[in-house]
Parts: structure tokens; sequence; C-alpha cells
């Protein structure tokens, strides 16, 4: 029974030729490390802004702190969270589980939404970085058919199934980190490790500094909508991230230290594209459009694996109830075929904002939501200590509240520094989701559309039964 009275009937049948539950493909890490590290990074492409903003010195100091302030805590919340629910509603059923569906609802709503923005920003990237070689993708008519004929494309990959997302994540990873590696070698003989201590606090702009920063090193989350399409997650899942965590970092740290030493420090280029400018430099065209060429290899990364995320969410939102039961249909290829549509007009219709517009707004939905996981972690510990959890993180209720504390900070933070214009348009886009849950259950309640729960879900105060014996992440 739902809300209200309402009797939830059986969720619609898969597309013909769907795969049951049982037969599905599912997902072995090395492929999950590569969907992690698109769903938070992609590689360094978009890094530049963080040293026009503050220099070499507080760029190179930003990415060795916050993922001890941020990634970390994020990710063992998600390996924790992850495992104990497997499911494709991911963060929704956390926030379900610990403060009601309504305020889970409010989470999904945040968080795909965020996720949305997101994921407009790859065909930003993409083109940011073609243009210099074909100027004609700089704006007008040429990049808006770019855009939506990209978007087409890597739409099709999702729908085609999420092994095949993995597979095309790896290979993409390989190409787009490759170029970076060989510039590496190439700068060493120019390297001059004082460039790197460079410094000006007096001129920083901490706005675009720390959302910078701030979205080049989150969605850890992410692939917890995944979670149910992962085999074995209780193992799986934490060893992805952990090897993810330090896959990203070296992957901003290693070409970052590359840049800034082997080439004279002038803040201004320092911005979107610029890495293609510093290989040409130091290797010469061949360089700079290899460079060119991963950087629109890594953008179709990014947006295939977030775009997996997102549908998968909203697939999970309608087992749960949340969203009615067509959310919830398959195709052929056993893909959630409405949230992938919906995805992708969300990404046409954002596609038009700048980069920094995006990151912004996108920032605000996604420390809101990260506040309520924040809460629910910690009432799930305090009020369900003993239920299942695969992965534990190993620290005691204290230290969880402890290691939340400076992550609060930089939400808060990030809050702050955020302008008006973008507050209101964030903030308006939250008052959407607090008026859309009502509205649905009056939906559900007058039978206009149908809503549905897969009776295969435990209830929303149970827990799944444990997928993996409690063990360290390395084990």
């Amino acid at each position: 029974m739902g809300e209200d009275g309402t009797e939830y009937r059986r969720l619609p049948d898969r597309a013909e030729g769907a795969s049951s539950p049982a037969s599905r493909q599912k997902l072995s890490l090395v492929p999950l490390i590569f969907i992690i590290f698109y769903e938070v990074s992609g590689g360094p492409f978009g890094i530049e802004d963080n040293v026009r903003a503050a220099g070499p010195l507080l760029a190179i100091v930003g990415f060795l702190v916050l993922p001890i302030v941020w990634s970390v805590p994020e990710a063992l919340i998600t390996a924790e969270l992850g495992t104990m629910f497997p499911e494709s509603s991911g963060f929704v059923v956390w926030v379900a589980s610990a403060l009601g569906p309504y305020w889970g609802f409010q989470q999904g709503w945040m968080k795909w939404l965020s996720g949305v923005i997101d994921n407009a920003l790859y065909p930003v990237l993409f083109l940011d970085y073609l243009k210099s070689g074909v100027p004609a993708l700089g704006g007008g008519a040429p990049r808006a058919f770019a855009v939506v004929g990209l978007t087409a494309m890597l739409t099709l990959l999702n729908y085609r199934g999420l092994t095949v997302v993995g597979w095309v994540a790896i290979v993409l990873g390989v190409f787009s980190l490759l170029p970076f590696f060989v510039m590496g070698l190439i700068a060493l003989p120019e390297l001059q490790p004082a460039r790197w201590l460079v410094v000006d606090i007096h001129n920083v702009n901490w706005n675009l500094y720390l959302n910078t920063l701030f979205w080049n090193l989150n969605y850890w989350d992410s692939v917890s909508t995944l979670s149910s399409e992962v085999r074995n997650p209780g193992k799986t899942l934490p060893k992805a991230l952990f090897y993810a965590v330090i896959f990203v970092v070296v992957c901003y740290l290693y070409p970052l230290l590359a840049g800034i030493g082997a080439v004279p420090l002038d803040r201004g280029q320092w911005t979107d594209g610029y890495f293609a400018d510093i290989a040409k430099l130091l290797g010469g065209a061949w360089l700079m459009w290899w460079m060119q060429a991963a950087s629109a290899m890594s953008n179709m990364g990014m947006f295939v694996a977030e775009m997996s995320s997102d549908s998968y969410q909203l697939l999970g939102m309608a087992e749960r109830g949340m969203l009615p039961a067509f959310f919830a249909k398959r195709s052929r290829y056993d893909t959630p075929l409405v949230g992938i549509l919906f995805s992708a007009s969300g990404v046409l219709l954002l596609s038009t904002m700048s980069f920094q517009e995006i990151v912004a707004a996108e920032n605000i939905l996604y420390c809101v939501g990260m506040l309520l996981e924040f809460l629910s972690f910690v009432l799930l510990r305090v009020r369900r200590p003993d239920a299942p959890r695969p992965y534990r993180v190993p620290l005691g209720t204290s230290g969880c509240v402890a290691m939340l504390v400076p992550a609060t900070a930089l939400i808060l933070t990030v809050l702050a520094l955020s302008t008006l214009k973008v507050a209101l348009v964030s903030l308006g886009a939250v008052a959407v989701g607090l008026v859309l849950q009502p509205a649905l259950r009056f939906i559900e309640k007058k039978r206009w559309l149908r809503f549905s729960v897969n009776s295969e879900l435990p209830g929303i105060d149970d827990t799944h039964k444990p997928t993996a014996p409690d063990e360290p992440f390395l084990a």
C-alpha cells in the first residue's frame, strides 16, 4: 500500500527480449572504477580555471587537501550505504529510510537535476576544446547542431547497455589520459619547481576557485544508483571507490604539476582548453591535436557515465513508487528507457548555459543534497546500528560525525560564496521539488497515472540481506 492508502500494482513488463534480473550482465571491478572515474572526473579537462582563479600553489594544494576533506568522506559514505542498499534508487533510499519518503523524493529531485546540469557541461567543454581548431563551433547554428548530434550519439550508447558503457569508459579513459602522460615526460627537462610555489593571496577569486575545485572532486555518490547492476556489490563497490579516489587525484596532479612547472605563468591564459595550448608549446601541433581529441573522448565518457547514473536513479525511484511506473520501463537492452530520454532532454535544455553558470548552479543543488545524505548517514548509524552493512566505515558514530565536520564546513562555504542570481535560480529549483512530490501523490490518489512498487525490494524501513561479509577495503 502506498501513501494515502493507494494500492500499488505490479511494475510494467520489460520490453520484449529484455533480460531478467537473474540473467542480467553485471559490472565487474575494472569497468566500475572507470565509470566512477568518469562520474567524478574524466581527467584534468576543466581544472585550468583553478590556476586562473587562485594561482599555482593554491591550485596544487587544493587538489591535495580537498580529496581528504571531501572525496574520501563521500566515498566512504557511498561504500557503506551503497552496499547497505544495493538498488537503483541509490542515495534516494538512503534519505527515505532515515528521513521518510518525502525527503527521499527531494533528494532524488535535487540530485537528478544537479546531475543533468552537470551533464550539460560536457558538450560545452567538448566544443570549447575543439573551437580553436574549428572556429565555427564557437557559436551559432553549427554549435547548436553539434550539441544535438553529440547528445543523440551518446544517448544511444546508454541505451545499448551498462556493460557497453563500462567498457567504453575503459577505452576512452586510456585514450584520454595518454597525451597527458606524454606531455609530462616531454615537460621533465623544462620543469622549474619554483613555479609551483607562486601565490598571491590578495588576488584570489575564491568563488571560482572553490566552485571549480569542488566540481572536479564530487559526485562519488552517483555510483550508488548503479549498485544493483554491480557483481557482488558488497565487495566490489568499496574496492572500486578506493582505487578510483587514488586514480582521480593522480590524474589531476600529474598534468597540473607538468603544465605549471614547464611553461611561464600567465594566469589569464589558464582557462578551458589551455592544456591543449601547453601541449602545443611543449610537443608541437601533433600533441595539441591529440589533446583536443582526448578532450572529446573524455567528455564522451563523462556524459555516458553521468547519464547512466541519472537514468537508473529515475528507474529506482519508480521502483519505489516515487515516480509513475512508466519510469521503470526497461528497453530490450535492459536499460532505463524513459529515464535516458528524460535525462537527454534536460541536457539539451541546459546546454546553452556558460561553464561558470553551470558549475555554480549544480554545486548549490548538490550541496543541499549532500547535507541530507550526511544527516541520513549519521541517523542510520544511530537508529539502526545493527543493520547489515557489507562494508562499514571503520569509525564509530562519533568518529563519523567528526569526519563530516570539515566537509560540512566546505558545503556551507560554497553556498555562502554563491552569487545572488545563481542562489535564487537554484532555490527556485528546490522549491519545485517541494511542490512536485505532493502533486505526484495527488495524481496517484486520483489514479491519473499508475504508480507501482517493485515487490522484490525490501520495505523502506528494512535493509537488504548482506551481499558479502564484512571485510577491509582491500581484502
